[in-house]
């Protein structure tokens, strides 16, 4: 039984006797669950409520651990925002918090946290993600939209994972790699937001899914009213057909299968004219005869064509299709300064998966590869929020923001705002400075630059692995035959 002597405090451990061992342990537990790792959640603030991440009453989650689903969920974020840092920095961090106290010796093996990863559940990381897409787009200006319109761009990429036998089976490797020479191959397709920049939704697949068919996964996420910008991998007739029955219009470059004429059709101005596209007759093998059959036999769209005057730049000319057939709300100039927009998206996987790592999964399960996938997205639109909030707060460009620069300043100032824990005027400062300093540093303006996609430096002389590397055999004087020296 606890006692105490509220006037002669010093009395107690000489009259009841001191806690039993268990009570400081228990203590010093739930302090170390309250503030261990808590670097990064007071930095991001009340981007991730504390209750998506409580322990569960019943079930998984629900026993008292060490890595609780907050701190293994603090110290998966931390290796996300820290490239190449490995199991161990992670355990590394939680165990200097733990060597606070003297109750108990915490072991270094990396095993109870991989678990705890692996324990978190797929639902709570996406309960995560849409809280944080529904809190950017929120806060969005309302000047941000495109002719009052919500404009979402969707593109596709690839990513490589570990060459184990669960991630082969699941994700095979391209037919053009050797068996034992290649990785294993995910095909990523994800819809962006134009004014804020964040990852809305995504949906995967392997390499023998066409992104079309990822891309009509994603179709329940679009709302009416909507504008679909994106490149002419995804121009069909059946996608634009299906996206108009749902109020969704389109804007996507024409697919290079597809001649244009623009001697024909009605001419709405110089380079922009109507013309009329047929049902294909031959139905896809992913659609069903029913869903086929409810297409429209025809679709009147607009043809606007895009000249290009920029030195190095690929294609010269760009023919654009649209559903947005009046010339007078939607102005062909207007149109074409949209499509430029598109580039966003390149931006936005470069810095997914170059500043974050994504190019490259290290788990070495599919199971474990969703929950990295997802923290990656996490991460990458947590630093997309704190970059609106500074863009927001000083008047700047979104765009202009540097997402590079964002996550320098995050990782340095969050050991500092923690420094002030318990002082709240102090940490408030220390966060409106961090703001201050994200919004100026702000990517130079160049439009029209010409930087082509080449490497000048050169890679090391290494042999490629053609062989299963057990069969492998490199001779000593690798691509450099010897010579004499007579």
């Amino acid at each position: 039984m606890r006692h105490s002597t509220p006037f002669f405090a010093a009395f107690a451990p000489l009259l009841f006797g001191r806690p039993p061992r268990g009570f400081h342990c228990a203590l010093h537990a739930k302090v170390l669950a309250a503030h261990s790792l808590s670097q990064l959640r007071e930095a991001f603030g009340s981007m991730i409520p504390d209750a998506l991440l409580s322990r569960q009453n019943k079930g998984a989650g629900s026993r008292q651990r060490l890595f609780s689903p907050s701190i293994t969920f603090w110290a998966f974020l931390a290796q996300v925002l820290s490239p190449n840092s490995a199991c161990r920095e992670a355990v590394r961090k939680v165990q200097a918090w733990w060597t606070l106290g003297s109750c108990t010796e915490m072991s270094s093996d990396t095993s109870a946290y991989c678990q705890a990863r692996a324990r978190l559940a797929d639902k709570t990381l996406l309960h995560i993600h849409d809280h944080l897409v529904a809190r950017m787009e929120a806060n969005a200006p309302s000047d941000s939209r495109w002719l009052s319109r919500e404009v979402k761009i969707v593109d596709g990429t690839n990513l490589s994972m570990p060459d184990t036998a669960q991630n082969q089976a699941a994700y095979p490797q391209p037919s053009s790699q050797k068996k034992g020479c290649g990785f294993p191959m995910m095909k990523l397709v994800a819809l962006f937001s134009l004014k804020s920049g964040a990852l809305l939704h995504f949906v995967r697949g392997t390499l023998h899914v066409h992104e079309n068919q990822l891309f009509r996964a994603l179709w329940q996420y679009l709302l009416k009213g909507d504008v679909i910008l994106s490149d002419r991998g995804f121009c069909s007739f059946v996608a634009i057909a299906s996206l108009l029955t749902r109020g969704v219009d389109s804007v996507m470059r024409l697919h290079q299968a597809r001649r244009s004429d623009f001697r024909r059709g009605k001419r709405l101005s110089h380079d922009d004219i109507l013309v009329t596209w047929t049902k294909p007759q031959q139905r896809p093998a992913t659609w069903s005869a029913e869903e086929f059959a409810a297409l429209p036999q025809t679709l009147t769209l607009r043809q606007i064509r895009l000249r290009i005057n920029l030195k190095g730049a690929r294609s010269r000319t760009i023919i654009l299709v649209s559903t947005l057939l009046d010339p007078l709300a939607y102005p062909a100039d207007a149109i074409r300064a949209l499509y430029l927009e598109r580039w966003s998206v390149e931006l936005h996987f470069r810095e997914i998966k170059i500043v974050l790592a994504l190019d490259v999964l290290r788990c070495l399960t599919p199971r474990m590869i969703q929950k990295e996938l997802l923290l990656h997205l996490i991460a990458y639109n947590l630093i997309r929020s704190l970059m609106q909030h500074a863009a927001i707060r000083h008047c700047v460009e979104l765009r202009r923001v540097s997402f590079k620069g964002t996550l320098d300043s995050l990782r340095h100032f969050a050991d500092v705002i923690h420094a002030a824990h318990g002082k709240p005027r102090k940490q408030a400062a220390l966060l409106n400075a961090l703001l201050e300093i994200i919004a100026k540093d702000q990517l130079p303006h160049r439009p029209g630059r010409n930087e082509p996609r080449v490497k000048k430096r050169r890679p090391k002389n290494y042999h490629l692995l053609t062989k299963p590397r057990h069969q492998m055999h490199v001779p000593p004087h690798r691509n450099r035959p010897k010579t004499s020296l007579s």
